[in-house]
């Protein structure tokens, strides 16, 4: 499988994954310190072929993933399940731990950052639904960012990717659903 947008991964091990999984160009962050020519690199990139970014599924991940997003917009986002992201031992978290076919996956479902979103779900609606505070929040919030591919994020994250991912009222009632039903099975 070819990519013709340029994957921005955290570091050497997170592009040895990549190459195992797909044949792709990377630009390795190294870290979330990101110097200004790793920015001008990525500019480049994303007028030239595309970018797609592909951080590990935790906290410094997702400050790099926001970093870039403000310097460089428009990029496309791909994201890996912490599920498919933890290492055999269970002590790592991160996208050279994924198998090609979970990197594979979250590629082909990367998504374009836009500006506005066609129809909107209210941050009442997110309380209510028990996705910002209580027992389960956190969880919910976790299994919804899988189903509708757009990560984990806390509450107010939850609330802007919506938004910028164009999850539409249909498409979040459905994701919903799934994960209150999963709830009850258990």
């Amino acid at each position: 499988m070819k990519i013709k947008e340029i994957i921005v991964v955290e570091g050497r091990d997170d592009t040895v994954a990549i190459q195992r999984a797909v044949d792709a160009d990377t630009i390795e962050t190294n870290g979330s310190a990101i110097g200004r020519h790793v920015i001008e690199q990525i500019k480049l990139a994303k007028d030239r072929r595309g970018v797609i970014i592909l951080t590990d599924p935790d906290y410094p991940g997702e400050r790099i993933r926001k970093i870039i997003s403000q310097k460089v917009p428009g990029c496309k986002h791909a994201f890996l399940p912490k599920k498919e992201a933890i290492s055999k031992n269970g002590d790592d978290l991160g996208v050279e731990n994924a198998s090609p076919e979970a990197i594979r996956l979250a590629l082909s479902e990367a998504q374009q950052e836009e500006d506005e979103w066609v129809e909107q779900v209210g941050l009442e609606e997110l309380l209510a639904l028990g996705l910002i505070g209580g027992k389960k929040a956190r969880r919910r919030r976790e299994r919804l960012g899988d189903l509708l591919k757009i990560g984990y994020t806390n509450g107010k994250q939850l609330y802007k990717r919506l938004i910028v991912f164009k999850i539409r009222a249909e498409e979040f009632s459905e994701a919903i659903a799934t994960v209150f039903k999963e709830e009850d099975n258990e």
